[in-house]
C-alpha cells in the first residue's frame, strides 16, 4: 500500500478507471476465446485454443515447452493434447533431434481450423476498429506496447 498513500488522489482515480477498463477487456476477450473455441468444435476448451495458437505461432514443440511459454503445468498441457488429439486438431510426433521424445505438433486439419478462425478474428477486430483514427490506433498501440512491457 505504500506506492497508492505517495500517489497523488488524480493518479489513483485514474489507474481505478484504467483497471475497470481492463477488465471489461479481459471479460470480452475471454467470451471471445470462448466463442471462437466452441465455433472450432463444441468440446474444444478455449485453453485447447490457445495452445493450439502458440504451436502455430511456433512451430511444433515439447510438451513442456509449451507448458513454460503458456505458464501452467506440464499437467495441463498433457490434458489438452489428449483432448486435441481426439478432436484431431494436434498429433504427436517423434523429435527429429530424439526419435524417443515425442513432439506436438498441429495437423493439417488444425492449420485449416485455425486459419479460419484467425480470418474470423480478424474481421471482428477490424469491424470494432475500423472507424478509428490512424492517429488514435497508433496511440492505442504505442500504450499497450507501453503496458505490455512494464509487465513482461
Amino acid at each position: 500500500m505504500p506506492v497508492i498513500e505517495q500517489t497523488d488522489a488524480e493518479t489513483v482515480a485514474a489507474i481505478a478507471a484504467v483497471e475497470e477498463q481492463l477488465g471489461r477487456l479481459i471479460s470480452h476477450v475471454r467470451a471471445s476465446m470462448r466463442d471462437a473455441a466452441t465455433a472450432m468444435h463444441p468440446a474444444l476448451q478455449p485453453f485447447g485454443l490457445k495452445l493450439l495458437r502458440l504451436l502455430a505461432r511456433c512451430g511444433p514443440l515439447h510438451a513442456g515447452a509449451a507448458a513454460e511459454a503458456l505458464m501452467v503445468d506440464k499437467s495441463v498441457i498433457s490434458r489438452q493434447v489428449r483432448a486435441l488429439e481426439d478432436l484431431k486438431l494436434l498429433e504427436l510426433q517423434p523429435d527429429p533431434a530424439d526419435g524417443r521424445v515425442r513432439i506436438l505438433a498441429l495437423t493439417a486439419f488444425g492449420k485449416d481450423e485455425l486459419h479460419r478462425a484467425h480470418v474470423k478474428d480478424k474481421a471482428m477486430v477490424h469491424s470494432r476498429l475500423s472507424s478509428w483514427s490512424a492517429g488514435d490506433l497508433n496511440e492505442l498501440a504505442s500504450l499497450l506496447a507501453r503496458l505490455n512491457s512494464s509487465v513482461e
